[in-house]
């Protein structure tokens, strides 16, 4: 079972590529998803959310494109990841839960969840460039 969803594994993925090739100039949209052999379209809400939340920031214009908004260590994979989730369109609508759900399951996977924010807010997208780098 995931506990990253796919469209928050492509945020990642896109903020590491900008923060590795934006150098100097911003990376356009079509190159981000040509490298990551996606179609603009699916990652394009994506990369929007980033801009709202403030890790990216957009540049309009025939040389426009996306660059980090704030510095390498400034910026968390937890950031990353809650920017994402608003850029999920298929979730469920809420409906009433059981009592078993919401006095017991519910707390117990929010505690896990606090648990995994909380690690997830310790790796920022200058060690996951760094881990990028020795990869080449």
């Amino acid at each position: 079972m995931p506990l990253v969803s796919r469209k928050g594994i492509l945020a990642i993925a896109a903020v590491i590529d900008v923060a590795i090739n934006a150098q100097g100039r911003p990376v356009s949209g079509k190159a981000l998803a040509a490298r990551h052999k996606l179609p603009p379209r699916h990652l394009e809400p994506v990369l929007q959310a980033l801009v709202r939340d403030g890790i990216l920031k957009g540049i309009r214009g025939p040389h426009g494109g996306y660059e980090l908004a704030r510095e390498h260590k400034k910026i968390t994979a937890e950031d990353i990841l809650r920017a994402a989730s608003s850029a999920d369109d298929d979730e469920e609508p809420q409906t009433s839960l059981p009592e078993l759900v919401s006095d017991v399951v519910n707390p117990a996977l929010a505690e896990a969840e606090r648990s995994f924010s909380l690690a997830l807010g310790r790796i920022s997208i200058e060690d996951l460039v760094k881990r990028a780098e020795a990869t080449k």
